[in-house]
């Protein structure tokens, strides 16, 4: 009545993951899928179990353990796929087919299901393990790794409990009948091994959750058109950039850009033919920047780069070697082939000055290299002669 009653209850909330999960197969999110046939694996193999005695013993025996043994394969790959690692399906099904393997031989060749339970139990807390470790080696960075260690977690104490079942089994001497008794150890094993797919399903939701939080937090902070950051995360960053300068004493500068003349660029290939453009020159300077720089759109041509850790001198060659790679950027696309130039405005931080204030400094470079002729990086400190450089 125990084991009935357990079966039935986790059938019951298998099936209401399989239903969260499956209402998230539409958000494109790696590993759904797979995730999915787990728990259709998990609710085809637990009725099996219950209908023991009223089902043939071949399907609620051998058929349920390995449909059970596919949940766990099935989630593994969705983990893999979803952490971006192989999945290393050949490596999974070989293993399947083995267990299987041993599963009819104990049960047709020889039917001990002393050793068939101790089998069993060594390929699930392999493979609950492999899960563990899996997920804990690949945490995403940059996110919150609180839900990928309570699935690592939970992953690795189900499989402590399979271990232990299976060590019982083994050291036992006799197979009698007692073994299956419904005794309080039998009880629990019976009730961790029921509830690893949900609880596992439980967690692979939340891992869920947090890559479509990250997605949707990722497109509300860059622009829609370039992808380079929007301006309101590109202020966000580069006030805690200041507040990391000021506690390092690190130099900081900014460098503001604009395309020459990219109305004219809009007229001559079209909107189109323009935002290429514009989409090609942010590939370009993601190529050129430093890991730790920050690059975003002002608006319209306009864009930011700013450059911790960088002096004056050190942001003019860095403006100067976008400069040069732009002029030589040749943007072709079925409007034709595109040529454009930029100017840019260099500013380096002073201790305690307000964001508004570089960038006004900046924004003022950027107007004298416009007015001197364009295609000119200058910076709003040294004299222009030592900062200007012209094109060609």
């Amino acid at each position: 009545m125990l084991t009935t009653s357990l079966l039935a209850i986790t059938s019951l909330l298998s099936f209401m993951m399989l239903l969260i999960v499956g209402s998230l197969l539409r958000s494109r999110v790696a590993g759904v899928r797979e995730w999915c046939l787990a728990n259709i694996a998990v609710l085809t193999a637990l009725p099996l179990f219950a209908l023991r005695g009223v089902v043939p013993d071949f399907l609620s025996i051998p058929i349920a353990n390995i449909a059970l043994a596919s949940g766990l394969l099935f989630f593994y790959a969705g983990c893999a796929r979803f952490l971006g690692q192989p999945a290393h399906w050949r490596v999974l099904g070989a293993s399947l087919g083995l267990l299987s393997a041993a599963i009819l031989i104990w049960f047709y060749g020889t039917d001990n299901p002393q050793v068939r339970v101790v089998v069993v139990s060594a390929y699930h807390a392999t493979m609950l393990l492999a899960i563990a470790l899996l997920i804990a080696r690949h945490i995403p960075p940059r996110r919150h790794p609180y839900n990928y260690w309570l699935t690592a977690t939970l992953a690795a104490t189900f499989a402590i409990g399979h271990a232990v079942r299976g060590a019982v089994f083994a050291w036992t001497p006799s197979p009698g009948p007692e073994l299956f008794a419904p005794t309080t150890f039998n009880a629990v094993m019976l009730t961790i091994g029921t509830i690893v797919m949900p609880a596992m399903t439980m967690g692979a939701v939340l891992m869920i959750h947090d890559a479509m939080l990250a997605t949707a937090e990722e497109a509300a902070n860059r622009d829609y058109l370039t992808g380079a950051l929007s301006r309101k995360h590109f202020d966000l960053l580069a006030r805690q950039e200041m507040a990391r300068a000021l506690v390092r004493s690190w130099p900081l500068s900014i460098v503001v850009i604009d395309l020459d003349h990219f109305k004219q660029i809009n007229d001559t290939h079209g909107h189109a033919g323009g935002d290429t453009v514009l989409r090609e020159f942010v590939k370009l300077v993601r190529d050129s920047l430093r890991e730790g720089d920050v690059f975003g759109r002002l608006g319209g041509e306009e864009f930011a780069i700013l450059l911790p850790g960088t002096d004056t001198p050190g942001a003019i060659r860095i403006a100067e070697r976008l400069r040069t790679q732009a002029s030589r950027h040749l943007v072709a696309g079925p409007f034709g082939v595109c040529h454009y130039t930029l100017s840019g405005g260099v500013a380096t931080w002073h201790e305690h000055e307000s964001l508004e204030a570089l960038c006004m400094r900046a924004d003022r470079a950027l107007y004298a290299a416009k007015i001197s002729g364009r295609n000119l990086v200058l910076s709003d400190v040294l004299p222009s002669d030592e900062t200007a450089s012209e094109a060609g």
